[in-house]
């Protein structure tokens, strides 16, 4: 030990010199070392081991060593290449923003160095070793996911239904009674093929549900997968949240979520909101001296800037918060809640019918009325044994839960989170990503559509195709002669005040060179780069930026406070939407590069130069500075709020964003399904409608003063009265900010509309909640549009919105589908149970018969009717009103005339069949058991289109449909063939089958035939005064 104190009063001197991270990081080297050596012998004779953790030193006690009990033993742990960085303590620095332990540690630029990253240049993306020891030492930026659902749960849940409790002790004492009576080998068939058809159905439910519940579980992981911004090797680049590690220098702007802990590099104006982590409104200011902590999970609500990632994963506030969360999939629809009330209304009939049975069969069978195969009387008062009756009352009572197990239509939720699973996989495939289940069959109601311009209608490919100094047009060959004092403010102009950046070497020029930022920044700085010789890297070094006020969709402006090393000029730009920054000037430059003044003619030649740039459909920036005179006041003062007042115009450029070439097919296909759209866009009225025109959302000879084409300030100047009476005739809204978007969703929502709405933006999220269905763009879109919206347009395509409608409408359809031929079934199977019942005191259908035709009309209906692909046809109809019936006339003409067939062929064949057929009793049992099995299967080929005549179309492409249905056919076949003891059934002959499956084709041509019988419009239940039933 004494050799460590001389050591280290040598060292004393030298160590004094070093910087306070320099002497940390050498003291613990010093002690490592030293300490090591000097302990290594007495560790080594008492075979003990010390334990160093740095979390434990205030907590635990640190093993001592007898020998060396009045010292105390130092722990170190230490991370390969990060220079003793330990991950607790940078945790702790974020979580409780102490700007002491941040300057104790060196600052952000020692933070920065012991994590061995180069803030310019990032980490280096090739370096595979590097991001894995990083993870290795650091962490993923992953969380903990609470267990997963497993299958057994889903089976527990199909238990829980008190029928199938019911059915399962029916079960069990049917096959005691049976054994005891029969013996153990003829004894179980009766109780254990009802344990056999409830385990079937027990199993496919389950298993639906739990295939459901890993799908949206898979989508939601998508939806989780965030793009992020950062630097590696010297360039920005996207990658998954994910792939973050801890050292990577991420980019935020304003919209972004915060995708770890970090510090704050640089950046301007940068505002986080921290509601999701603080539950605080107030946004708070992020800046070097009293707040550079970023928490990971909130949300970047004003400016932008640069972040060194510190933690990830689940070494983050948030990453400990979500690994509690579990996404809940049993969010129920507005559909849903629609269904429940139906299949309530159909249960209690269900159970009245049911008991109605129960007790007609238990009086029937104690009177004596009840007989057995032989004709005998199965009831003889004291003669008859206790086993016997009470296994007669056990049948009975299966006989009559089974009927309740098919009248309950437990089908309908499976068929919903059928096909909204399925239609959420397909939309998935056609670029769009459902955040909420609800949406996709709100989607097929909506009557308006609110969209955004830039991106969504056009292609977001910006390129300057115009550039206007003074009154004079500029061409590619009059660049040259641009005043230098006018190009060196346009240099400034154009590096200084933006949020993209330039990769590359200038002088290669036509090649090597990368453009980031959004589209409009990327191709200002393209122009400026390849057509005015800007060097933007030399620009930024001959400048510093005072303050910054970011680009805001209100004011439609962004500006720069700058000062040039040289000469210690400063100035102020401004840059942003040109009737705008025009409105800021009192001077321009000309061509000769003399300032000339803005009076009154002048300013109105201006705006026609924007006039006409925007009939050409043409986006208009323009550029403006001022010269700030240090003596006109504090820089300080000036700093909060830059001059906008008595500007010099620099220049406009005109940008020119492409259409894109499916979009005014889109827009007919929307319209000519009864469907309003309406453009909402910032850019100015002319551009507006010269892109509304060649979208196809302005017809051409439709005049400006019809009041098609507002500003958004007209807009939103109306009285409440004004607004309610011409919001639907509206059709472009132009300079709108996102205050009148949603000032527009809410007029429409109170005019009766299901208003869709696009937005991109974080201003967007109020309009996008507020929509029935917020669709946010999955490209520009910013995280907060995102969160608040319930489907994401993945490649931010109009034609992806019509798509949407498309498969909303289909959802809507395939559940009619399934409601009509469900109950058909229900219809059918309680009328010929209850007047078998009544006038020969049975069932026409057994237990296990009944199951089986519950198996087929629920789960195996559902699948097959409830996957079948949009068509064509759902467009050529007007959306469906929100307080439309679930079940139509066409539905009910339908549904009955196929109920009413099938009751009527059953109950011959019950009192008539033995006679026609020349069969026994038990034959004719499975005469009627095969046809009405057999109905069902043709009539789901009738529940393929609710109104169309011809059911076959397009069944070629729904392969699952035609798989189930042969499916269906050949299990038939071996229940009646095969599984005579299990299922109650005897061997029909080919005629008997024959005339089995014609009388159930006879269901096609009595649907076609039905079909051309008219209904009225008006819902049958209005008729009546059943207000419970008017909604279904």
């Amino acid at each position: 030990m004494s050799s460590i104190i001389d050591a280290n009063l040598l060292c004393k001197s030298f160590v004094n010199q070093l910087s306070a991270l320099n002497r940390r990081r050498w003291h613990s080297a010093f002690v490592t070392i030293c300490c090591s050596r000097a302990f290594e012998q007495a560790l080594a004779a008492r075979n003990s081991k010390v334990l160093l953790i740095p979390s434990q030193r205030a907590t635990k006690k640190t093993t001592k060593i007898s020998s060396l009990s009045d010292h105390v033993i130092i722990n170190v742990k230490d991370y390969p290449n990060f220079y003793n960085t330990y991950q607790p303590s940078l945790t702790k620095l974020v979580k409780e923003k102490s700007i002491h332990q941040l300057n104790e540690l060196g600052g952000v630029l020692g933070i920065a160095t012991s994590l061995n990253t180069k803030i310019q240049h990032g980490l280096n993306f090739n370096d595979y070793e590097d991001i894995s020891r990083r993870v290795e030492a650091f962490g993923s930026n992953t969380f903990r996911k609470p267990p997963k659902k497993g299958f057994f749960p889903f089976v527990w849940e199909a238990f829980q239904d008190p029928t199938i409790s019911i059915l399962l002790a029916c079960a069990a004492l049917s096959l005691g009674f049976g054994i005891k009576e029969n013996g153990p080998k003829e004894g179980w068939y009766d109780g254990g093929s009802i344990f056999v058809a409830v385990f079937l159905v027990i199993s496919v439910s389950a298993i639906s549900n739990f295939r459901q519940n890993r799908q949206f579980e898979r989508l939601s992981k998508i939806s989780s997968n965030i793009p992020v911004e950062v630097v590696r090797n010297g360039k920005r680049q996207q990658i998954s949240i994910f792939e973050i590690v801890v050292g990577d220098v991420v980019y935020l702007k304003t919209g972004d979520q915060v995708p770890a802990d970090g510090l704050f590099l640089e950046g301007h104006s940068l505002r986080i909101d921290e509601s999701s982590m603080t539950g605080e409104s107030d946004h708070l200011e992020v800046n070097h001296s009293q707040n550079p902590f970023l928490i990971s999970g909130t949300k970047v609500a004003d400016g932008y800037g640069q972040m060194l990632v510190t933690s990830v994963g689940m070494n983050t506030t948030w990453g400990q918060m979500m690994s509690c969360v579990s996404h809940d999939f049993n969010e129920k629809t507005p559909l849903q809640s629609r269904l429940n009330k139906l299949t309530s209304a159909i249960s209690k009939v269900g159970l009245a019918v049911a008991f109605l049975v129960l007790v007609v069969l238990l009086v029937r069978y104690f009177t004596g009325h009840t007989k057995d195969t032989y004709g005998n009387k199965e009831f003889n008062g004291s003669k008859t044994k206790a086993d016997d009756v009470i296994n007669a009352v056990v049948k009975i009572i299966a006989a009559a839960v089974t009927i309740v197990v098919v009248a309950i239509p437990e089908g309908l939720p499976l068929a919903v989170t059928l096909t909204l699973a399925y239609s959420m996989k397909r939309m998935m495939a056609d670029q769009a990503m459902v955040r909420k289940l609800s949406a996709c069959e709100t989607m097929g109601s909506a009557t308006t559509i609110c969209t955004d311009k830039t991106g969504t209608l056009t292609l977001n490919r910006m390129t300057v195709t115009e550039f206007w100094l003074g009154k004079d047009s500029m061409d590619k060959d009059s660049y040259i002669s641009i005043s230098t004092n006018v190009l060196k403010l346009l240099h400034e102009a154009v590096s200084l005040n933006t949020t993209g950046s330039v990769f590359g070497s200038i002088s290669s020029r036509t090649e090597g060179l990368k453009f980031s930022g959004s589209p409009t920044e990327k191709a200002i700085l393209s122009w400026a780069v390849m057509e005015l010789n800007m060097d933007m890297e030399r620009i930024k070094q001959n400048c510093s930026i005072l303050h910054v006020e970011a680009f805001n969709s209100d004011k439609k402006r962004s500006g720069v406070l700058m000062k040039r090393t040289a000469d210690n000029l400063i100035n102020v730009h401004w840059k942003g939407a040109a009737e705008m920054i025009l409105a800021m000037c009192s001077h321009y430059y000309d061509a000769e590069g003399e300032v000339k003044l803005l009076d009154h003619l002048e300013r109105k030649k201006f705006e026609e130069i924007i006039q006409c740039m925007g009939a050409s459909s043409l986006r208009c920036i323009a550029f403006a500075y001022k010269q700030i005179s240090e003596t006109s006041g504090d820089i300080g003062e000036i700093q909060q709020s830059l001059e906008d007042k008595n500007l010099i115009l620099l220049g406009i450029v005109g940008l020119k964003d492409p259409c894109r070439s499916s979009v005014k097919k889109a827009v007919e296909y929307c319209q000519y399904a009864g469907v309003k759209i309406k453009m909402i866009t910032g850019d100015n009225v002319f551009t507006a409608r010269a892109i509304a025109t060649e979208c196809g959302i302005l017809k051409v000879n439709q005049e400006a003063n019809e009041g098609l084409v507002v500003e958004g300030v007209e807009f939103r100047n109306y009285t409440d009265e004004e607004r309610m009476e011409k919001v639907d005739k509206i059709v472009v809204m132009a300079r709108s900010s996102p205050f009148d978007k949603h000032l527009m969703v809410n007029c429409l929502k109170a005019k009766g509309h299901v208003v869709a709405v696009t937005g991109d933006g974080t201003n967007d999220a109020p309009a996008l909640k507020e929509a029935d269905i917020g669709l946010s763009m999955g490209i520009q879109g910013t995280e907060v549009a995102k969160e608040s919206s319930d489907i994401v347009i993945l490649d931010d395509n109009f034609a992806s919105v019509a798509t949407v409608l498309t498969w909303g409408r289909c959802v809507y359809n395939n559940i009619q589908k399934f409601i009509q031929f469900q109950l058909t079934v229900n219809v059918a199977a309680l009328v010929i149970n209850f007047v078998a019942a009544f006038s020969a005191g049975e069932v026409s259908l057994t237990a296990v018969q009944l199951l089986w035709v519950n198996l087929i009309m629920d789960t195996l209906g559902a699948l097959a009717l409830a996957t079948e692909r949009p068509t064509k046809d759902l467009m050529h109809k007007p959306p469906v009103g929100r307080t439309e019936p679930l079940i139509t006339n066409i539905m009910w003409r339908n549904l009955v005339s196929q109920a009413l067939y099938q009751i009527a062929v059953l109950l011959t064949l019950q009192f008539r069949g033995e006679s026609i057929f020349g069969v026994s009793k038990k034959v004719n049992n499975t005469l009627i058991f095969n046809t009405f099995v057999l109905c069902q299967v043709f009539n789901e080929f009738n529940a393929r289109k609710l109104e169309r005549k011809n059911v076959f179309e397009g069944i070629h492409r729904n392969k699952l449909f035609l798989g189930i249905i042969g499916v269906t056919i050949i299990l038939q076949v071996v229940m009646v063939e095969f599984l005579q003891r299990f299922a109650n059934t005897e061997r029909l002959n080919w005629g008997q089958w024959g005339a089995c499956i014609g009388i159930a084709a006879a269901s096609w041509p009595i649907g076609w035939i039905v079909k051309c019988i008219p209904v009225p419009e008006r819902p049958v239940f209005s008729y009546l005064m059943w207000k419970n039933l008017k909604g279904m």
